[in-house]
């Protein structure tokens, strides 16, 4: 049997993101979802995955809806931990819900989705010779997701809002600042965005790519 495995680097299941998922999916596909964080509390979090100074950092949500900032490369880590624990479970395919970049994630046997290797020659190709608008969760990722990025041309335009702390307005907010700065059209670059953020997004008036609804699109293909 297919075996579809999630790991978010947050707490699982993952309300806002499964149901899109759902929504594509084969129903004969078992789902097995993880998390880097399960089990923990805040305080255990805080510890082991406190962000460094001048270190790259990753936002992610919590079982109780909070959010919490982590250090990348010590999730990235524990996420391999993680990754081997799903492949133990008979996972054939493991999709990772966070757009973040990583180095060095790996698997023996299981297909891997990585959505920071994918979504970059996706959106490329999708907005050819438009200027791109991304939207990132926190402020520091705009330097330090950059790097996936790179091979846009024209160079690609930033704005910060976060899915999980700010409200809808910041978002349209991003988003109109965006446009004015000549964006073409929008990527929403963190798997928590969802249909009302896109929607609000959307108030912008220029189309908005979500990243876990066409990461969905591209799994669905796949099992």
């Amino acid at each position: 049997m297919r075996r579809l495995g999630t790991l978010t680097i947050g707490q699982a299941p993952r309300p806002d993101i499964v149901p899109i998922l759902d929504a594509l999916l084969d129903n004969g596909i078992k789902r097995i979802h993880a998390g880097v964080l399960d089990g923990l509390t805040r305080a255990e979090i805080e510890n082991r995955f406190a962000p460094q100074p001048d270190q790259p950092r990753l936002v992610t949500r919590l079982l109780d809806g909070s959010s919490v900032i982590l250090d990348r490369a010590r999730t990235e880590v524990a996420a391999q931990g993680k990754l081997e624990a799903l492949e133990a479970q008979g996972c054939t395919t493991i999709l990772l819900l966070c757009t973040g970049h990583f180095e060095r994630l790996a698997t023996v046997k299981a297909r891997l989705l990585e959505p920071d290797r994918f979504l970059p020659a996706s959106v490329a190709a999708l907005t050819r010779g438009a200027t791109l608008g991304i939207i990132v969760p926190i402020v520091e990722q705009i330097d330090s997701e950059a790097v996936k990025w790179a091979g846009l041309d024209p160079a690609p335009l930033y704005a910060a809002a976060s899915p999980y702390q700010d409200g809808l307005g910041a978002v349209t907010e991003a988003a109109f600042d965006l446009r004015q700065r000549g964006a073409d059209i929008l990527l929403m670059d963190c798997m928590g965005f969802v249909e009302r953020h896109r929607a609000a997004a959307g108030a912008a008036g220029v189309p908005t790519i979500l990243s876990n609804s066409l990461m969905a699109k591209l799994v669905s293909e796949m099992l």
